[in-house]
């Protein structure tokens, strides 16, 4: 099985940030690892293994992203309005230096998220934000009310990121 390792500094997020590949082809799969988890854990928990003739088949291609969610959701030292901002800047990275990477390295039109736990979340949220990039996801648990993370803050970012806020009023126009 084709798996590969991608590191590189972030301007969106100030860091570096690591990726694991798995496939040649496929449909492309982001993998957002648990709360507070790494990019090898997918791998690491089995779960690889698991759908490894559907990637050996070229059915699927995965690309287990890192998280910030220590920096964000679950940082406890630094104001909720800079947590909203930090998951905000995750997502720029997710849609502008991640998603152009897996376009340069797979053709398939259609692009999935998924993840466990608070992995499950972010596949969600990103999925349903960005429903002209996204066409599909699938989330193996997780919470979707991020505000008890944020201490009665509330603003735009903090809507937006909500699914349980902003789907009840999503219309078709």
């Amino acid at each position: 099985m084709n798996r590969e390792y991608h590191k590189w500094w972030s301007p969106r997020l100030g860091r570096d940030m690591e990726l694991l590949v798995f496939g040649h082809s496929g449909v492309p799969a982001i993998v957002f690892p648990t709360s507070q988890g790494r990019f090898y854990e997918f791998e690491d928990r089995g779960m690889v293994g698991a759908i490894a003739h559907k990637i050996e088949n070229g059915e699927l291609q995965l690309y287990c992203l890192d998280s910030v969610d220590s920096e964000s959701w679950y940082n406890r030292d630094v104001p909720p309005r800079w947590r909203i901002a930090r998951h905000v800047q995750y997502e720029d990275y997710v849609l502008g230096e991640v998603l152009p990477l897996i376009r340069v390295k797979n053709h398939d039109s259609h692009l999935i998220s998924l993840g466990c736990s608070f992995g499950g979340y972010h596949a969600v949220n990103i999925a349903l934000r960005h429903p002209d990039r996204f066409t599909g996801f699938l989330s193996m648990s997780g919470a979707f009310d991020q505000t008890g993370f944020l201490r009665s803050y509330h603003d735009d970012d903090v809507y937006f990121n909500t699914p349980t806020q902003y789907i009840p009023n999503l219309s078709e126009s």
